[in-house]
């Protein structure tokens, strides 16, 4: 489906490779999960965009069962959270080192598009949260984000599944020294992806306030 094709096209190349920079610690960085470009993600602002979606997830699913069979398929909400926001800038990066840029108006025509083959507004951004972990409120970014990837790729002659396309978005991460507080992991420069830390003694704040192992 033309759904599956557009969703999400740059967020599953989690690879076993070793990462390739050095976790900011909370000494150089203090209440940052990552820096990027110089310009601090922090942990609050993360715990935000986690508690968007627990939010909405918790609206779309009123029984309790269903709810928790929810929270237990998104357990790395996090971190998939994190890889996103820190993607989101090396992919806008790339695309304007590239002199890509994206229009309100293509955003609302994708969007449109969409609505059309789910069954509306509703349906569509239900499917973003289900599968992808979109909140609502983020559904228009996230068009953004694919329509930049696909914008960037045409411009390179190249798709989003080929080495070149790939190979612009580890420039880009070279350029803005991408840098993850190791409690969520690294950030592997060639991949342009969030690994995890060989770092067990590190354990990660969720937004609930909970703790989980790294």
């Amino acid at each position: 489906m033309h759904r599956r094709r557009t969703a999400l096209v740059l967020t599953a190349v989690v690879a076993a490779a070793a990462p390739l920079l050095t976790a900011c610690g909370s000494d150089a960085h203090p209440g940052a999960a990552a820096v990027v470009g110089g310009q601090r993600i922090t942990v609050a602002q993360l715990e935000n965009r986690v508690s968007e979606v627990r939010t909405a997830q918790r609206a779309a699913v009123k029984d309790d069962a269903q709810y928790q069979q929810a929270l237990a398929q998104t357990g790395s909400l996090t971190r998939d959270t994190l890889h996103s926001m820190v993607l989101d800038r090396v992919l806008h990066r790339a695309a304007r080192d590239a002199g890509v840029t994206v229009t309100s108006k293509e955003i609302q025509q994708m969007r449109t598009g969409l609505e059309q083959q789910v069954g509306g507004s509703k349906a569509l951004e239900t499917a973003w949260l289900q599968q992808y972990g979109v909140a609502p409120k983020r559904l228009d970014d996230n068009l953004r984000l694919q329509l930049e990837a696909q914008k960037l790729a045409q411009s390179l002659g190249t798709d989003t599944s080929k080495p070149a396309f790939w190979k612009a978005l580890s420039k880009a991460s070279e350029e803005l020294k991408v840098d993850l507080n190791p409690r969520y992991g690294a950030w592997d420069v060639k991949k342009s992806s969030r690994v995890d830390a060989k770092t067990p003694w590190v354990r990660e704040v969720t937004a609930s306030g909970t703790q989980q192992s790294a």
